[in-house]
């Protein structure tokens, strides 16, 4: 099993968790800066490593009208203050090769999104990057798929690849999670990573903008943790319901503490009992 050592945080399946939260989209450096400081002490109590997430650009809306965020360059000052204030690792989005490098030159992990996790280009531009890459399967992928998608990024000499599930598409407006799909992807040996909130979004499910179920994806994660992962992924904000996206499947920050604790207690029991295929 593959070990991927992120700004002094080590994520492997048979290591401790690792907690990847933030924000759905940047807001402001205070406001990332208040959900960092916050997650940060949340993990660190609880002895679980910790990377910022928060994206510059969701370039995947419903709808033209949807709200995108405070884009690349403006998101990269604030992403890079966060990780020299806190000294944390941080993680962000790319949706085209040609951001890979600007990017990699501020984050420690580039996330291929879900919909763009076969894009060859994308792929192999953020594995010559050398920076960890994490890569979200896609709701149309089978989790043996992945192989091949893992491969595009490794044959750039890049073996720094995290998988993380985030649901499969199922009927309209509705995704399902078959927690079968973890052991399976750790099956190639990388480090998987469990998107509690997203697997709870429903998109499209309120027209113009997604819906999502935030009070299932407590279930999921401890669901997820038991089996015995790398990590789990959470957005977070302090007020979901007045974020510009992903409000509905978003936990609250003042929320998170519980989650958490409940989720080392799972993730101990775990990697004392693992579970093979």
């Amino acid at each position: 099993m593959q070990v991927v050592d992120i700004g002094g945080v080590r994520i492997g399946n048979d290591l401790p968790l690792t907690v990847i939260a933030g924000p759905c989209q940047l807001e402001g450096l205070d406001h990332a800066l208040n959900i960092a400081k916050q997650m940060a002490e949340i993990c660190a109590e609880q002895g679980l490593g910790y990377v910022f997430k928060a994206s510059f650009d969701k370039a995947n809306r419903t709808s033209q009208s949807g709200q995108r965020g405070p884009g690349m360059e403006a998101g990269l000052a604030m992403l890079g203050e966060v990780k020299a204030r806190l000294g944390l690792p941080v993680l962000t989005d790319v949706h085209q090769p040609d951001q890979c490098a600007p990017v990699a030159e501020v984050v420690d992990v580039l996330q291929i999104p879900a919909f763009l996790c076969r894009q060859t280009d994308l792929l192999v531009a953020a594995g010559k990057t050398g920076a960890a890459v994490n890569i979200k399967k896609g709701q149309f992928l089978a989790p043996w798929d992945m192989a091949h998608v893992t491969d595009k990024v490794a044959g750039t000499g890049n073996e720094r690849i995290l998988l993380t599930e985030r649901g499969t598409s199922f009927g309209y407006n509705t995704l399902v999670t078959d927690m079968r799909g973890l052991p399976q992807m750790a099956r190639a040996g990388h480090p998987v990573i469990m998107d509690a909130t997203h697997a709870v979004q429903m998109p499209g499910g309120q027209g113009e903008t997604s819906d999502g179920q935030r009070e299932f994806a407590p279930a999921l994660a401890r669901a997820a943790v038991s089996l015995g992962i790398a990590g789990v992924f959470l957005e977070t904000h302090p007020d979901p319901d007045a974020a510009p996206s992903d409000g509905p499947n978003m936990v609250a920050l003042s929320d998170m503490a519980r989650v958490i604790a409940d989720l080392a207690a799972f993730d101990a029991v775990a990697k004392a009992r693992p579970f093979r295929l």
